[in-house]
C-alpha cells in the first residue's frame, strides 16, 4: 500500500508535460483527470441549470426539455392507469361472491320447475338427521 502511495506523490510531482506515456519512467502511466478538476471544465448538467433553470433531465433545449418531460410523464401515467385498470378487472373473484350467485340463480330454477318452495323451514332434512329416542 505504501507502495502505492508512492507512486501516485511521484506522479503528481512530474510536471503536466511529462505526465504521457512516452516521457518519464515507462511504468508510471498518466492517470485521467476527473471532470470538473479543471477551472474551465464543467459537468454538463450544471451547465444545463444555468442555461435551464427548470431543467428536467431530458434535453438541454429547454422547449424540448419541457415537451419531452410531459411525454414521458403522460406516457407514464396513462400505462399505469391502464395496465392497473386491466389488472384490476382479471383479478379472480374475490370471495366467490359472483359463483355464489350464480349457483344461488341455478337452485333457484331447479325449485321453481320441480315446484318446490324457494326457502324451507329446515336447514337440513329432517329425514335424514338421526335424532335421539323420545323419552
Amino acid at each position: 500500500m505504501a507502495a502505492l502511495w508512492r507512486a501516485l506523490r511521484a506522479l503528481r510531482a512530474l510536471p503536466a508535460g511529462a505526465r504521457g506515456r512516452s516521457a518519464g519512467s515507462p511504468g508510471a502511466v498518466a492517470l485521467p483527470r476527473p471532470l470538473g478538476a479543471d477551472a474551465h471544465e464543467e459537468e454538463p448538467m450544471l451547465v444545463a441549470q444555468r442555461k435551464n433553470p427548470d431543467y428536467h433531465g431530458f434535453s438541454a433545449d429547454p422547449d424540448t426539455d419541457v415537451l419531452n418531460m410531459r411525454a414521458a410523464f403522460l406516457a407514464g401515467v396513462s400505462i399505469a392507469i391502464v395496465l392497473g385498470s386491466v389488472f384490476v378487472h382479471y383479478l379472480p373473484d374475490y370471495g366467490l361472491q359472483q359463483w355464489a350467485r350464480r349457483e344461488a340463480e341455478i337452485l333457484v330454477r331447479e325449485r321453481e320447475c320441480c315446484g318446490e318452495p324457494l326457502l324451507t323451514s329446515n336447514y337440513y332434512d329432517p329425514k335424514r338427521l338421526p335424532l335421539p329416542p323420545p323419552e
